[in-house]
């Protein structure tokens, strides 16, 4: 993070110091981190020509950054207290926080840096592959289709309504996420390289759906 402040670098050598901090660092998964980041830093988001929005990226990333730290040690030092209790596993909403597609910070996510990030994320996603129904004869072509076409019409509401996503399309998203889940199996299956890549999409685009009510409640 450092050669990115050093003024004394050419700017594009300090996009990449940026990228590399990005992928050290990438709460939403790296691509939608960057994206996040390329929005936030307006009014300028051009994080390639511009040393003034790169700073500004740089500025949002270490922020969220700190926060993560500091919930991992709270987390750590919890841990420590209840294993002294005698509680050797952690409850699943105790470490809620610290798994999957989440925005650290000490204020509310931007919902316009989350919208970018579900955007390029969605963009992504109609680029993926479409599995072959005979890698999984169990599963029928038809249920694929129809989360598939359901997780695309989630994003495009999603977007649609720039992130203000009401009662009846939350639970929709939530039993589509659920659907998918059901159709991962544990350990390796060849359908895992395409619904684990829906579910990382699917669970982004949850996490920014509520968090984007959120921020306007």
């Amino acid at each position: 993070m450092r050669r990115v402040r050093d003024e004394r670098l050419p700017l594009a050598r300090r996009h990449r110091a940026l990228r590399c901090a990005v992928g050290d660092y990438c709460p939403l998964g790296f691509n939608a981190t960057w994206a996040y980041l390329a929005a936030t830093a307006c009014p300028a988001p051009d994080l390639r020509r511009d040393p003034a929005a790169l700073l500004r990226a740089l500025d949002t990333l270490e922020e969220s950054r700190a926060v993560h730290l500091k919930a991992v040690d709270d987390f750590a030092a919890r841990r420590r207290l209840e294993k002294a209790d005698g509680r050797r596993t952690p409850r699943a909403s105790d470490t809620a926080a610290l798994r999957g597609p989440r925005w650290p910070s000490a204020t509310a996510p931007s919902r316009l840096g989350l919208i970018a990030a579900v955007a390029n994320r969605h963009s992504a996603f109609r680029r993926f592959p479409y599995p072959d129904e005979t890698l999984s004869p169990d599963i029928r072509v038809r249920q694929l289709a129809d989360l598939h076409a359901r997780l695309d019409a989630c994003a495009s509401s999603y977007l649609k309504a720039l992130g203000l996503v009401d009662r009846p399309a939350a639970e929709h998203l939530a039993d589509t996420v659920h659907g998918i889940r059901g159709l991962t199996r544990p350990g390796y299956a060849p359908l895992n390289g395409y619904t684990l890549r829906w579910l990382r999409f699917a669970n982004l685009l949850a996490y920014a759906a509520e968090a984007s009510s959120a921020i306007e409640q």
